[in-house]
């Protein structure tokens, strides 16, 4: 495993890491303590020092299932949750210090942890980001003990570039991947400037970028990629990267092409989000142990090749970057 240092909070986390959306369950599949178990130690064993969760993941079961894999590993990995995303309707007016408060203490409660390593707001709508009263709980607590960084986690690279105007914010969690281009030309270099880590989360396209998917693939009824491809539910870019899904699976192919069959796509697409050293760790999430250990070898692979850099952002001008590019 190679580690990169997480911007200001000087923490050296593992290039591959872990998310936990879907560990265990999520996506529409009912939550197996024991198969979290599973995935988290296999991601632990591999070298992974640093894992993300939320509360909203699984209603709170995945924050305690990560708390109680890493109880035999606490000064060895970094714990990164959320909070914010509770607050229904998911509004401006509903964030206020007392509720992320109340979310925080109960994070901690349910991982039985003392401190956690880095909160992050949960992905808040627009105008969160110019209230400053907002930001300033996050240092109160961090006097308390209760946490140890600020991070956010943002929909638009606009957000991202507000979120960067409180000098308490460490890291910034962001969509990045071949069919998003847009954060490594608009926010990294500031990210640089800042020294704001910068984590990277759903690389693959919510598996779109796997290459196993194709026209006739379906998904649980409950999954987001089946109900929530137009935003039904939440921001669409969550989904499949906001990319239309018929649309992905021609961009895949032309990918395919570039890169071979010798080594899956997701491998490729992994290793490429390691080509920029702005980027802190990418944080793919897993539903078996063995995904994550196919993860995991994709920082072994080697560098892309200049060709290989520029055929990604030619396949992307021509199928995504007109209707990606403006929205987030």
């Amino acid at each position: 495993m190679k580690y990169r240092k997480l911007g200001k909070t000087n923490f050296d986390v593992s290039e591959i890491s872990l998310g936990t959306w879907q560990v265990g369950g999520g996506w529409g599949q009912d939550f197996d303590e024991r198969k979290a178990e599973r995935i988290i130690q296999a991601a632990l064993d591999a070298g992974v020092n640093f894992i993300d969760t939320a509360d909203v993941y699984d209603a709170g079961l995945s924050e305690a299932a990560v708390g109680k894999a890493i109880k035999h590993h606490p000064e060895n990995v970094f714990v990164a949750t959320k909070c914010g995303r509770q607050i229904q309707p998911h509004v401006n007016e509903g964030y206020t210090p007392t509720v992320l408060r109340s979310y925080v203490e109960a994070s901690l409660k349910n991982m039985q942890l003392d401190t956690i390593d880095l909160i992050q707001l949960h992905c808040p709508p627009t105008p969160v980001y110019d209230r400053p009263e907002i930001f300033e709980l996050f240092d109160r607590l961090k006097e308390e003990g209760k946490v140890r960084h600020l991070g956010v986690s943002v929909e638009k690279v606009a957000e991202a570039e507000k979120a960067l105007a409180y000098p308490n914010v460490a890291t910034v969690q962001i969509i990045f991947n071949m069919f998003r281009l847009k954060p490594s030309e608009r926010f990294f270099a500031l990210a640089k400037e800042k020294d704001c880590g910068i984590i990277v989360r759903v690389p693959l396209a919510s598996g779109l970028l796997s290459g196993g998917m194709d026209a006739s693939s379906r998904f649980h009824p409950a999954d987001h990629r089946t109900f929530n491809r137009e935003g039904q539910a939440f921001d669409k870019g969550e989904t499949f990267s906001g990319v239309p899904y018929e649309l992905g699976l021609r961009a895949v192919e032309e990918l395919r092409q570039v890169f071979g069959t010798n080594t899956k796509l997701a491998a490729h697409a992994l290793r490429w989000t390691l080509m920029f050293p702005e980027v802190s760790t990418v944080i793919p999430g897993a539903s078996r142990p063995e995904q994550v250990v196919e993860n995991i070898r994709a920082s072994e692979l080697p560098a892309l090749s200049t060709d290989q850099m520029e055929a990604v952002e030619r396949i992307y001008e021509k199928y995504l970057k007109a209707d990606i590019h403006p929205l987030w």
